[in-house]
């Protein structure tokens, strides 16, 4: 039997590996919709294949939400994995609307339309643990919210919003939220593959607050293996935690790089000032999830940062022609 399947913002690291692992799967049928045109091989991994099962459709949800319903009524997907963001933490000081208007507002339309559609079997949220603010200890799936920044106030205005469509129409919400994912196809920005990229070209790397922060870091295909069994197994109205069992700081990550590829790590790097509204720590509980589903990690941290630096040496002249920072898309 196959199944119909939508992943909204497909461009996206997370969801452009969704993808990539659905497609193992023949009888999957699979669209992908995103507000930007489909990207390079580079960053989307299920471009590798050669398959008629996926369609890509560029639409925008704060600009095209009449034609992406039209598209979904038409198609009818038992399943909707919504990926789509304004996720930056950094940049959602400045223009903290434009969070508010995609991860609230367009949100809020479409799981409006989408808690009377009946041909929707589940609707998997990607929501983020920043919402919790600090996390330290065990931090379970009810642990009250306690966002730090105007992009974790975004995302958690909207989880309390499907929540309530869960409570008034049983809508079929799974909620994921996972750790800091990390992998080959990453936005070369991010700390991982700017460290490696770094490294390559000579320059230092600069650690915000001196890398103190503890990171959860989880490689991303144990993330989306734990999305598609959320998608499958989940009981509806549920959040899920998928994380490893333990944090690292942002120096020891970089610091492990910096071995692997034989530079110094003191001589590699330099201290800059800490991001405002920076949490301590993003350590989280995935008990749940190991239970329900049989789910855990398989990549360890070593193997993940091997993967990286292998990708970017092994399409190194296409990745230093890319832009490196953060480039803002209202």
């Amino acid at each position: 039997m196959s199944k119909r399947i939508v992943v909204i913002g497909s461009n996206s690291f997370s969801g452009s590996d969704f993808i990539d692992l659905l497609l193992d799967e023949k009888e999957n049928e699979i669209i992908g919709i995103s507000r930007s045109p489909e990207k390079s091989d580079l960053f989307l991994p299920y471009k590798r294949r050669q398959t008629g099962r996926f369609n890509f459709y560029q639409m925008d949800l704060n600009k095209d939400m009449d034609g992406i319903r039209k598209l979904l009524d038409s198609f009818k997907p038992e399943y909707i994995v919504n990926f789509a963001a304004q996720s930056e933490v950094a940049p959602s000081w400045e223009h903290p609307e434009q969070w508010f208007m995609t991860n609230v507002v367009a949100l809020s339309r479409l799981g409006d339309h989408l808690k009377k559609a009946k041909y929707l079997r589940r609707y998997v949220h990607i929501s983020s643990p920043e919402v919790y603010g600090t996390c330290r200890g065990v931090v379970k799936e009810d642990y009250s919210v306690n966002p730090s920044t105007p992009y974790a106030a975004s995302k958690a205005a909207g989880d309390l919003f499907l929540f309530t469509l869960v409570k008034n129409y049983n809508f079929p919400l799974v909620t994921i939220r996972s750790t800091n994912v990390y992998g080959a196809h990453q936005q070369l920005f991010k700390i991982i593959p700017r460290t490696v990229i770094s490294i390559k070209m000579g320059k230092k790397i600069y650690l915000h607050g001196g890398g103190k922060a503890v990171k959860s870091y989880i490689h991303i295909r144990d993330i989306s293996k734990g999305e598609k069994l959320a998608m499958e197994k989940g009981k509806n109205g549920e959040i899920y935690h998928l994380s490893p069992k333990s944090g690292i700081a942002v120096k020891d990550v970089v610091k492990t790089i910096c071995q692997m590829m034989g530079v110094d790590f003191k001589k590699a790097t330099q201290a800059a000032g800490e991001r405002l509204g920076q949490d301590a720590a993003y350590v989280i509980d995935s008990t749940k999830a190991r239970k329900a589903f049989g789910w855990k990690p398989a990549v360890s941290v070593e193997e993940g940062l091997g993967d990286v630096i292998d990708w970017v040496e092994g399409r190194w002249e296409r990745i230093k022609k890319e832009p490196l920072e953060y480039i803002h898309k209202p």
